[in-house]
C-alpha cells in the first residue's frame, strides 16, 4: 500500500483565512488543524449529552460567522471504520440524508483530490452547495480529513443553489482502543447569507448532534454494507486504484468569501415543519436505507 505523505508546499499563515493560491496542506496545517480540534480556550459548550458535545466561537473579525466543534464518542467502532465511512461517496449517498449530490471531481495528488457537494438546509432557507479541495492523513493509529473551498472553471455556482465557502472544515479521528474511537468535526464555513438566528441555534442544539448519532448508526453498518459492495475498493488507502483524473493545482483558484453573491434571509421564519421535527432529513431516523 503506498502511504499517503503531506505535501511539502507551506500554505502562509495559520489558521487559512487569507490563503491566496491553491495548495495541498502540509504536516505544519495537519498539526495546526489538530491543535485547534483539541483546544478549550476560546469555545462555548452548546450541548452536552450521551456521549456527543458541541461547542461554538464566534469569530471575532465577523460575528455573524461562527466556527463549530462536535465531539463524539464511537464504541464498537474502530477508527479505520469510521475512516472508511467517511471516504466512501456511495455509502455517503446511503447514510446522508442531507445530500443532494455528491461526486469527486480530479485527483490532485494521492492524498487529496477536488470534489462537489450540495446539501439540503432546514426549510425554508435556500439549499447550498460548495466545491472543495480534501486532503488527508493517517497520524499513527489516528486520522484527519480536512477540506477549503476552491474555483474550478468547470463547476461555477448554480442559480438553484447558493454557494458557500468552507474556510476550513474537516475531522479528526483519535482510536481509544481496538473498537472504538472519538471524532472530533470542526466546520468554519461561510453559507453566503445572512441567517436568522434560530439557524444558528437549531444547528448547534439540534441538528450537529442529530447528524453525529447518525453517522455513527452509519458506521455500525458500513461491515455488512461494504461486503456486499466493491469490498476491496477503497482508493483513499490505495490510491493506484483511484479510477480520477489527475488536476494541476494551477487549473484551481481560492473561493473567495466576498466574490460570491450574499443571501440575506435573516428575517426568514423556521417553517412549521421544521419546528415539528419535519421531512427534509434532519427529522428522520431511517436508516433503512443502510442494508
Amino acid at each position: 500500500m503506498e502511504k499517503p505523505a503531506a505535501s511539502t508546499e507551506s500554505l502562509g499563515p495559520r489558521p487559512v483565512l487569507g490563503r491566496e493560491s491553491v495548495q495541498v496542506p502540509d504536516d505544519q496545517d495537519f498539526r495546526s488543524f489538530r491543535l485547534e480540534c483539541e483546544a478549550e480556550v476560546g469555545w462555548n459548550l452548546t450541548y452536552s449529552k450521551a456521549g456527543v458535545s458541541v461547542w461554538v466561537q464566534a469569530v471575532e473579525m465577523d460575528r455573524t460567522l461562527h466556527k463549530i466543534k462536535c465531539r463524539m464518542e464511537c464504541g464498537d467502532v474502530p477508527a479505520e471504520t469510521l475512516y472508511d465511512v467517511l471516504h466512501d461517496i456511495e455509502y455517503r449517498k446511503k447514510w446522508d440524508s442531507n445530500v443532494i449530490e455528491t461526486f469527486d471531481i480530479a485527483r490532485l495528488t494521492v492524498n487529496a483530490d477536488v470534489g462537489y457537494y450540495s446539501w439540503r438546509c432546514p426549510k425554508p432557507l435556500k439549499n447550498r452547495d460548495v466545491i472543495t479541495l480534501r486532503s488527508w492523513l493517517p497520524m499513527g493509529a489516528d486520522y484527519i480529513i480536512m477540506n477549503y473551498s476552491v474555483k474550478h472553471p468547470k463547476y461555477p455556482p448554480r442559480k438553484d443553489l447558493v454557494r458557500a465557502v468552507s474556510i476550513q472544515t474537516g475531522y479528526l479521528i483519535q482510536s481509544t482502543g481496538s473498537k472504538s474511537c472519538v471524532i472530533t468535526y470542526l466546520a468554519q464555513v461561510d453559507p453566503k447569507g445572512s441567517l436568522p438566528k434560530w439557524v444558528v441555534n437549531k444547528s448547534s442544539q439540534f441538528l450537529a448532534p442529530k447528524a453525529m448519532k447518525k453517522m455513527y448508526k452509519a458506521c455500525l453498518k458500513y461491515p455488512e454494507w461494504k461486503q456486499k459492495h466493491l469490498p476491496h475498493f477503497k482508493p483513499w488507502l490505495h490510491p493506484e486504484q483511484s479510477p480520477l483524473p489527475s488536476l494541476a493545482l494551477s487549473e484551481l483558484s481560492v473561493q473567495h468569501v466576498d466574490s460570491l453573491e450574499n443571501i440575506d434571509e435573516s428575517a426568514v421564519a423556521e417553517s412549521r415543519e421544521e419546528r415539528m421535527g419535519g421531512a427534509g432529513g434532519e427529522g428522520s431516523d431511517d436508516d433503512t436505507s443502510l442494508t
